[in-house]
Formats: structure tokens, C-alpha cells, sequence
């Protein structure tokens, strides 16, 4: 990754400069698989990063092992390329350091869920504000195709070659189970949708979570084309907005309604069912996100891309902050070599 050179301007001068999507791609060659999802994202990222106003010296992007942490190399920030399934550890301990700085994390399914799940799950519940972008393909790519935690039941791979015999994970449940303020779904190509989302995944003050589905055309291409291909996406997907009465299909002739707590198509054309009977998004809601979240993986209802929840609680690093400035107001700024010699003492002769 190209080093960024410091000049010696204020952070108010930084701040004004105008970038544009080039000023955050570095010289690295992309490495990835021609055709890869993951050049949609990319794209996306750097499009996006001029519009948040962040100088690029405060922006760092961290990732763990798999394809999709190839990211840092690519963007004209500073960057750190860390171990596999620990990337939100370090993004955390970053973030905790330098709070001035914005942190986003990139991780896929099997990083950010199989041996990397307990660190996302604790950094989501403490709500430190770095950004997640989980790159999910439902494959293990870099090691040439075996099943991941979001493998569907019964996949044929490398090593489940009789095919997979665990439920998979459904990534934005697991993040509204884990406490998440902020959980989104997006996918590789959509470019204007996930160029949305990424920037209301910026403005959130908290851990913001944002699935995408990538296609991996080498391992597990298709696995997401009813959902991304013109053909069959409008009668596939939903997309949440806000305030909006959730409508889908091809003529905007198909809507979702509650019956109880579970969610039913119905048609507009019938002249029993208006958009005044529909389920009206409200990303502040957390019972009806679990709702939406949970339609992942029913057959009967289209998918729901959007953001299916955003909502205020305080951050992990400000309460930190909050203890600290407690501590040195009651007893003082404190010394290591005093606190090194306090309590107990022996000495082994």
C-alpha cells in the first residue's frame, strides 16, 4: 500500500479537500479473480469515501484472512492486513485508541463467522463505532471451495463432498441477536443500493454491520443471481425504505403484510389488498427487523435488502472515556511504578 505523505496543514484545511474516487485507490494491482464481486465493492467503497468528509490520513481499514481482506491494499488509506478471524479485535482496540480515527472492518463469512464469530458477536453487544463490511459469498474462496457458516444445508463442496449437514447462518439475524445498532443488507450488483448503505453505514455513531452478497464466479458463481439478475430480482427482493410500505415485483403489483407476527405476499391487482394494508418499514423498530431479518430464508417471501435497523445506544469507547476521566478526578493521574509495587509484595531468595 502507497504510504501517505503528512503535510504540515491543519485538520481544518485537510478537511476541505475535495477527493474523489481516485484519491482512494492506491497503485496496488487488484488481485482478485476476473469477474470477482469484489471489484463491485471495491468500486463502491472508494466511490463513496469522498462524500464522508474524512480526511484520508484519519480513514483505516482493517480485515482478516480470506479474499475479501485483500481490501486494505487497495485503498489509498492506511491499512492493516491482520490474522485470520481477528480483524474486529484489532478495529476495535484501534478505534478504542484513536477515537478521532474512522475504522471499517472488511471480513467475509467464514472469517467474520467461523473463527472470527465470538469477536463480532462482542464487538456488535459493546457497540464500538467502526464499520463492518461482511463480504458473503457462502464459500470459502481463497482456500479453493470449501463450506462456510453461511453454506446452504446439503452444499457439495471440497469437504463436505456428500454435502453440508449444518443450518446455516443467517448473517443479520445473528447481528440483531448479538445487540447490532445498525444491520444492513446490500449486494455487489447493485452499485447505487450498496453506495447508499455504506454511507449511512459511515454516519452511524456505533458498530454499523452490513452484509453483501458477493459472487464468487469461481467457487460458487450463481449463488446469488435470483436476487441480483434482472430477470428474477424484482419478484425476488424487497427493498426496506424507511417509512415505505414494503412493495416488490416486476409491476409494483406485490406488497408484504403482518398476519400475526409472520410475513405474507398479497396482491395489489386483486382489489382486496391497497398499500394501505402493507407492513410499513421502521428501521427504529427492533421486533420488526427480527421479522425482516428472518425472511432470509423463507421461500414464500422475497428477500429484504435495506437497512433493517438503526437506532441510538451509547459507545463502548465513550463509556471508557467516561471511567478514565472518573478515575483521575477521584484519585489523580496515576503511576505505572507505583501501581507495579502496590498490594502484595515477596521476594524469592
Amino acid at each position: 500500500m502507497s504510504t501517505l505523505v503528512h503535510d504540515a496543514i491543519s485538520h481544518d484545511v485537510v478537511s476541505k479537500v475535495k477527493y474523489t474516487a481516485k484519491d482512494f485507490s492506491s497503485d496496488q494491482d487488484v488481485r482478485w479473480c476476473p469477474g470477482c464481486g469484489d471489484y463491485s465493492i471495491l468500486a463502491q467503497v472508494q466511490r463513496t469515501m469522498p462524500e464522508l468528509n474524512v480526511p484520508k490520513e484519519k480513514v483505516v481499514f482493517v480485515s482478516g484472512i480470506g479474499c475479501s481482506s485483500r481490501f486494505p491494499y487497495y485503498m489509498e488509506t492506511y491499512g492493516f492486513h491482520s490474522i485470520h478471524g481477528r480483524a474486529t479485535a484489532i478495529g476495535s482496540g484501534l478505534k478504542i485508541a484513536r477515537p478521532d480515527l474512522s475504522v471499517w472492518i472488511v471480513t467475509g463469512d467464514g472469517d467474520g463467522l467461523s473463527i472470527g464469530g465470538n469477536h463480532m458477536i462482542h464487538l456488535l453487544r459493546r457497540n464500538v463505532d467502526v464499520n463492518v463490511l461482511l463480504f458473503n459469498n457462502q464459500i470459502y474462496g481463497l482456500t479453493k471451495g470449501q463450506y462456510s457458516p453461511t453454506s446452504e444445508f446439503g452444499k457439495v463442496t471440497k469437504s463436505t463432498p456428500y454435502g453440508s449437514v449444518d443450518m446455516p447462518f443467517n448473517p443479520a439475524s445473528l447481528a440483531l441477536g448479538s445487540g447490532g445498532t445498525f444491520v444492513a443488507r446490500s449486494m455487489d450488483r447493485d452499485p447505487k443500493h450498496l453506495q447508499g448503505i455504506v454511507k449511512r453505514a459511515a454516519e452511524h455513531k456505533g458498530t454499523s454491520f452490513v452484509e453483501v452478497y458477493q459472487n464468487c464466479n469461481v467457487f460458487n458463481d450463481g449463488a446469488f443471481f435470483q436476487f441480483t439478475e434482472k430477470e428474477t430480482k424484482s419478484d425476488s427482493v424487497v427493498f426496506l425504505e424507511h417509512g415505505k410500505p414494503l412493495v416488490f415485483g416486476k409491476e409494483s403489483d406485490k406488497g408484504i403484510k403482518l398476519d400475526g407476527f409472520s410475513p405474507v405476499v398479497v396482491s395489489l391487482k386483486d382489489g382486496v389488498h391497497s398499500a394501505n394494508d402493507l407492513l410499513i418499514h421502521n428501521e427504529k423498530d427492533s421486533t420488526l427487523a427480527f421479522i425482516l431479518a428472518n425472511m432470509t430464508y423463507n421461500h414464500d417471501v422475497p428477500r429484504p435488502f435495506g437497512i433493517f435497523l438503526a437506532i441510538d445506544r451509547p459507545r463502548y469507547e465513550d463509556e471508557i472515556e467516561k471511567q478514565i476521566d472518573s478515575a483521575i478526578s477521584k484519585r489523580g493521574k496515576g503511576s505505572l511504578e507505583k501501581l507495579l509495587n502496590s498490594g502484595d509484595t515477596w521476594v524469592i531468595q
